[in-house]
């Protein structure tokens, strides 16, 4: 059973993203609208994936709101 956590694992992809209005509660830089993607994989071969909206800091990475499509 503890080998199959290893086997699995899951990725978060920023497919595109532009300028949005707004800043990051963390360290104050701007924020982007970009559209995500989580794949999750079972050893390295995807079988599931979502995309779905988020607003992301620029510079820390931060999500700092998400919607699904």
């Amino acid at each position: 059973m503890v080998c199959f956590c290893f086997l699995v694992d899951q990725k978060i992809v920023v497919r595109r993203s532009k300028a949005a209005a707004g800043m990051c509660s963390r360290c104050s830089r701007s924020a982007r609208v970009a559209d995500m993607q989580t794949v999750t994989r079972f050893c390295y071969i995807p079988f599931y994936w979502k995309s779905w909206k988020a607003i992301v800091c620029s510079l820390c990475g931060n999500i700092l709101r998400s919607y699904n499509k």
